[in-house]
């Protein structure tokens, strides 16, 4: 196995992996850790070169950052990524050598599932490295932190419609989801239970049929989603989907989805801003997960009741997010980013000297 350092400005660390044997190459991002180690998942994606997996995992350390600041995890952020197609590369020896590059950072680093992976493959990471979180129940573990997801986006989504149309009642609102994976199935179940209407997408054709017979949905066209006229589009797969072609074809109130760095660039947050359309910053809204696995190294352990009750200040976050937009008269994820920095500052001056 051989392991790069990649020198990055702004980063702590980032590594590259590369193992023959098992065939592992893969990279991990530590971005902040002023609050803590950082925590972050572990995505495996079909990328087309380093520098692409490169540009995606610096992107999403950065992200998880902010989004534990904002969460008031106790953590740090950082990411790491697998090159490889999850659907035919997976091995126990793909997975058991990435834990050994995660024990590579002493603890400075602890991973948990992503896209492209699954709670199996973290038992597969823990055979070689204690540094991982989102471990089945039974091994007193947190589990899929997929529902905790769900749940965090879909308390935000009424925050949004509380700020956007003055109530958070969601019967009869229209929402369009992209992606119904392990995170947009389980906020589907939520927004049906709660009434709204479902338009739905995904890049697998049968899943996005099967959430839609389940939950009474239109199913459209992966590309047809942007053009859906609704209260809130919802994007829950991959990140930056708001960008120079599709924010024209918006046909929406507000921006409110699981996926992470849905903005290409910051600018598309501030157009949304004047287009009337109110985006949830995404590492805010979508905190449930990393705060649902943040639980597990907390002194104690695991308990589910903390986490709810954790999961549930994503509603006030957001809350508190829209305040200091409206106080600054800035864009929403400019806002965020302002609460996020402000916290880690506060760490830093808070940190012991030497």
């Amino acid at each position: 196995m051989k392991i790069t350092d990649v020198a990055t400005t702004g980063y702590e660390r980032v590594a590259r992996c590369e193992d023959p044997v098992s065939g592992l190459r893969a990279m991990i991002a530590v971005h902040d850790t002023t609050l803590g180690p950082a925590l972050g998942g572990l995505r495996m994606w079909p990328y087309r070169s380093w520098d692409e997996a490169q540009f995606d995992v610096l992107r999403l350390a950065k992200g998880m950052t902010y989004k534990s600041a904002v969460a008031d995890t106790g953590l740090g952020g950082g990411k790491s990524v697998i090159l490889g197609n999850p659907k035919t590369d997976k091995s126990e020896a793909l997975f058991r050598a990435m834990g050994r590059f995660v024990d590579a950072f002493g603890g400075k680093y602890i991973t948990a599932e992503d896209v492209g992976t699954s709670v199996e493959d973290m038992v597969l990471v823990r055979k070689e490295t204690r540094w991982v979180t989102g471990l089945p129940r039974s091994m007193a573990s947190s589990g899929d932190p997929s529902p905790w997801t769900a749940l965090g986006v879909f308390l935000g989504i009424k925050a949004c419609l509380e700020e956007a149309f003055g109530d958070g009642e969601m019967r009869g609102r229209t929402v369009a989801l992209q992606g119904v994976g392990h995170v947009g199935a389980y906020l589907a179940e939520h927004l049906a239970k709660a009434g709204a209407r479902l338009v739905v997408t995904d890049l697998s054709p049968e899943r996005a049929k099967e959430v839609a017979t389940r939950f009474g949905a239109q199913a459209v066209a992966p590309d047809a989603i942007y053009d859906v006229p609704c209260d809130v589009f919802s994007p829950n797969a991959l990140g930056a989907v708001v960008n120079d072609d599709t924010i024209r074809r918006l046909r929406t109130k507000v921006v409110a989805g699981a996926a992470n760095n849905v903005l290409l660039r910051e600018e598309h947050g501030d157009r949304l801003r004047e287009m009337g359309v109110l985006y949830a910053p995404d590492y805010v809204i979508n905190a449930g997960g990393i705060i649902n696995v943040s639980i597990e190294v907390e002194s104690g352990g695991y308990d589910e009741g903390r986490s709810r009750r954790k999961v549930e200040n994503i509603y006030g976050a957001l809350k508190t997010v829209f305040r200091i937009a409206r106080e600054k008269g800035v864009s929403t994820n400019r806002a965020a980013n302002v609460l996020a920095e402000e916290r880690i500052a506060r760490g830093r001056k808070a940190a012991p000297v030497g």
